[in-house]
């Protein structure tokens, strides 16, 4: 299993790419951040610092969308730093959450997002691809590569996902619904003729290592309150108690009453009050050391390839350290 780390590119960036020196030293092989442009700095300029400060770290958004940048421009920001750093760039792409409503924009559609999957990776790789009906290539790319992992949780883009990604990144840790989603995204790939196995699996959760689990809940919380936001847009789409989406998503955001992006993905988001003890469990990983080691090897045996790490606590640095030390050691 390879562990990956997810921050928020808040100011300094400096310490951003601290951490990302850490998590590496640690044995992380991936750096993932946020990527909406007005909530955090822009992630792309910090790439490209974490890229020079670290030897074998891949990095990408967790995730972009196709909406707040053209395809073209993300296309050609991801060779960049691949010619500059080796191919050490992956795409996690989704229809674009806080990205887009915090600008007054509606989340892109499935279809666009998944014509963008396409594109974006046909340009960044050195092929023709056409951009607004019009023919494309950058000429300059040679033996570029970028795997695009899309972000799903519903059952039309957990089907696109098997369909078109070269990844699956999933956010939240809990057991019934990854075995339930890969098994979508997996037979989504057999049905469009291609192989299930050469999709990467991507789990991404806060975790936070500790014995104190009430300050551990509190501290992760926020998570279940950002999952919420696209667990109400399924409600809101399939309706309550769909046979399409199981209640062990759904049912917790019976009380969500809005959400505040000023707090996005932030320890004690007062818009996460709603979020019962019970989801902050399944959906993260808290605890002792072996209480992660022991979640962890269930979600290989469920078909995990990587486990990313969401680090926005009061406890960074030691959550690294607590991983280099025990937790990785024990699933490699």
């Amino acid at each position: 299993m390879d562990f990956g780390l997810v921050l928020q590119t808040d100011p300094p960036a400096s310490q951003v790419v601290s951490l990302m020196k850490r998590a590496e030293r640690n044995g992380f092989r991936y750096g993932w951040t946020f990527d909406s442009a007005v909530l955090w700095q822009e992630p792309f300029v910090i790439y490209s610092q974490i890229l020079a400060n670290t030897q074998k770290l891949h990095v990408g958004p967790m995730v972009t969308n196709p909406g707040t940048r053209t395809w073209e421009v993300t296309a050609s920001t991801f060779a960049t730093l691949n010619d500059m750093y080796g191919n050490r760039t992956v795409c996690g792409i989704g229809r674009g959450d806080s990205a887009m409503r915090v600008a007054g924009r509606a989340p892109n559609t499935l279809a666009r997002l998944g014509e963008a999957i396409e594109v974006i990776r046909d340009l960044a790789e050195g092929r023709e691809a056409l951009v607004d009906g019009n023919p494309i290539r950058i000429p300059w790319i040679r033996e570029g590569k970028l795997p695009v992992w899309m972000a799903a949780y519903g059952p039309k883009a957990l089907a696109l996902a098997g369909q078109k990604a070269d990844g699956f990144i999933l956010q939240l840790a809990d057991l019934y619904l990854t075995e339930w989603m890969i098994k979508a995204v997996r037979q989504a790939a057999v049905e469009a003729g291609r192989d299930p196995d050469a999709i990467t699996i991507c789990v991404a959760a806060p975790a936070y290592v500790g014995d104190d689990l009430a300050h551990a809940r509190d501290q992760c919380r926020w998570f279940g309150g950002m999952v919420g936001n696209h667990v109400a847009d399924l409600v809101s789409r399939y309706g309550e108690h769909s046979s399409m989406v199981p209640d062990e998503l759904t049912e917790y955001v019976k009380s969500r009453q809005g959400y505040d992006y000023s707090h996005h993905g932030r320890a004690g988001n007062p818009s996460a009050d709603f979020v019962p003890d019970e989801i902050v469990d399944r959906f993260c990983l808290l605890g002792p050391a072996e209480a992660h080691i022991e979640k962890l090897r269930a979600l290989r045996d469920l078909g995990v390839d990587q486990f990313a790490l969401y680090n926005m606590h009061d406890a960074r640095e030691a959550t690294i350290d607590a991983y280099g030390s025990e937790v990785i050691p024990s699933l490699r």
